[in-house]
Formats: structure tokens, C-alpha cells, sequence
């Protein structure tokens, strides 16, 4: 596949991944294509139409569809070489449609399914969790057994937004809350690497039918160590406010869904330290080390960043 030539097609691209990954794609001088529900009176003065706009300015090529309208979509992948789905959670199970429609064209030479959290097949999390790793699971041997060529992307947990929710480098605090002991180690990637990587993996051969992990050196951080940076960083102490296992466990057992979800994630990054929980072996390919020209974000300067300009806070998915 000729990296330089690739028609890279997103799905979910007016999304908080979808946007990074889209001027990613653009940046590098992909054609660029974004499959969008369609805009609809409301959107007159939203964000979504911005967003519409901004794309168009970058040169990308917007296609309005629903995912429902199979022949639509079939049409527009065979006007495309990747595809790079960065749907969110609620809609993970509707890339059995993109799958069915990528099957039908033909022609895709890589799909890089909606996963950007923890590799799939390597971990498992509480019931809550499990059931979202399981339905990536699902979409891995759906494209597997549709003969799909792909590349599965193991982004692990979003910087920008974990910094957000763990340190509230936004707001005047005397305290921060810790989940467990705060000594597990979590891997945090800012999202413009994540994006910028992932559009690298989706165009090289060496990547292809293989899974990647992002696990640079410089992001692999626990709670406690995230906290005293932020400290030294800022001249401030903090109070800690531990959470006990105990307690996270029996909230995802007595919340109600989808609130069950997000402490579900919290117990399995920050508590049982899955995103470090296996070691990396020849065999498997990491990001730094694939691209080691790719000059990323490390924790420590994204804190740095913190600093001058605070991130505000997003919606976006854990996992």
C-alpha cells in the first residue's frame, strides 16, 4: 500500500477522537473523507456545522449518510483505500454495518476498527467493562472472518482528558481524589499522537492484520507520580483522598448502567493496572519504537502545557 496515495475514509469524525483523527490524516496528505450523519435544522449554528466547515476548509471530502443505508455506504468505500472507524462505545456494535458494507466493495486494504483503549484480547475488567471489551472482541472476529485486512489499534487512556479528570488543572483545588492505592501504572497518550500514530499504522505494511500498542516510555505513569509532577509543577500540595478498591467494586456492582461504565474503567486503569499488566515482547509492535521520528507528547510536557493553557473539560470515553 503506498502511504503517500492512501484514501483514508473516518467514520465518526465529528467526534472527540474522530476530529484529532481527521486533521491527522489531512496533515499527512491523505485524501481525506468523513462519513457524518447527516446535519439537519438544528445544526445551523452548532458546533457539528463548524466542524463541517472546518473539514471542508482542510480539503476533506464530508459524505452525509446514516450507517443504516447500506448502499450509500458501499459507494463510498469503493472511493476509498482505509478506513479508520472512531465511533463511540454506544455505537461500537454498529460497525457490524461498515464490516458488512467493506465486505460487499471489496476493495479496503485496511480497517482500523473503534477500540483506542486497552488491547482487547490480552486483558479482561470487571462486568461492566468486560461487556465493552467484549463487544470489541465481536468486531475483531467479525472483520477477521469477513477477510478484512486490519490493523488494531491499543492507544490505552486519552492524556488530555485523564489529566483533566484526575488533576482539574482548570479549577482551584485544595484535593485530589486517588482511586485505590495510586501506585498502578496507567499508559497516557496525548490525542494528537494517538491520532498522528494511528494513521501512520493504517498506511504501513508492517502493521498489517497486527495489533500495535501505544505504550511509549514517557507516558507510563501511576496516580501518585501524575500528582507529585502536578505538585512540583505548580508549588502546590494537595490533599489525597483515597478511594478504596473495595468501594469501586461494589459501585460497578450497584449502579445502574451506564453509570456502572466509568468506574468499571477507573478499576481497571488506575487500580488494576491493566494497561502495564502484560510485558512487551519482540513479537509485539509498539509505536515509539515503530516511528521512533514521530516526536511525541510525554506526560511531563503535556503538564507543562497544563500550565500555560488548562484543557477544558470534554465529553469523551474512558475507554
Amino acid at each position: 500500500m503506498d502511504s503517500e496515495k492512501s484514501k483514508i475514509l473516518i467514520f465518526g469524525a465529528t467526534g472527540y477522537l474522530g476530529q484529532y483523527m481527521v486533521k491527522a490524516s489531512a496533515a499527512m496528505g491523505h485524501p481525506t473523507f468523513a462519513y457524518v450523519r447527516p446535519l439537519n435544522p438544528n445544526d445551523v449554528l452548532s458546533s457539528k456545522l463548524l466542524l463541517h466547515k472546518q473539514f471542508l476548509s482542510m480539503g476533506v471530502t464530508v459524505f452525509q449518510g446514516e450507517l443504516e443505508e447500506h448502499e450509500k455506504l458501499v459507494s463510498v468505500l469503493k472511493q476509498v483505500d482505509v478506513v479508520i472507524s472512531t465511533l463511540a462505545v454506544p455505537q461500537h456494535l454498529d460497525q457490524f454495518k461498515i464490516i458488512s458494507a467493506m465486505k460487499e466493495a471489496g476493495n479496503i486494504k485496511r480497517f482500523v476498527p473503534s477500540e483506542f483503549g486497552n488491547e482487547v484480547d490480552r486483558v479482561s475488567g470487571l462486568p461492566p467493562f468486560e461487556a465493552l471489551l467484549a463487544n470489541k472482541r465481536r468486531i475483531r472476529r467479525a472483520t477477521e472472518e469477513a477477510g478484512v485486512p486490519y490493523t488494531y489499534v491499543s492507544a490505552n487512556s486519552f492524556a488530555a482528558y485523564f489529566i483533566d479528570y484526575l488533576l482539574h488543572p482548570h479549577e482551584k483545588l485544595d484535593q485530589l481524589v486517588i482511586y485505590g492505592r495510586g501506585d498502578a501504572k496507567a499508559v497516557l497518550n496525548y490525542e494528537e499522537d494517538v491520532a498522528a500514530y494511528t494513521v501512520r499504522a493504517a498506511t504501513d505494511p508492517r502493521v498489517a492484520n497486527r495489533v500495535i500498542i501505544y505504550r511509549p516510555p514517557g507516558n507510563i505513569i501511576s496516580q501518585l507520580d501524575l500528582m507529585s509532577a502536578w505538585e512540583k509543577k505548580t508549588g502546590r500540595t494537595f490533599k489525597r483522598i483515597h478511594v478504596p478498591e473495595e468501594e469501586i467494586v461494589k459501585l460497578s456492582e450497584t449502579l445502574k448502567y451506564p453509570e456502572n461504565i466509568p468506574v468499571a474503567i477507573l478499576h481497571n486503569i488506575f487500580i488494576k493496572g491493566d494497561q502495564t499488566s502484560f510485558e512487551l515482547t519482540a513479537e509485539d509492535l509498539e509505536a515509539s519504537k515503530l516511528y521512533p521520528d514521530h516526536k511525541y507528547t510525554s506526560v511531563d510536557r503535556l503538564l507543562d502545557l497544563c500550565l500555560v493553557n488548562p484543557p477544558k473539560p470534554k465529553l469523551a470515553t474512558f475507554a
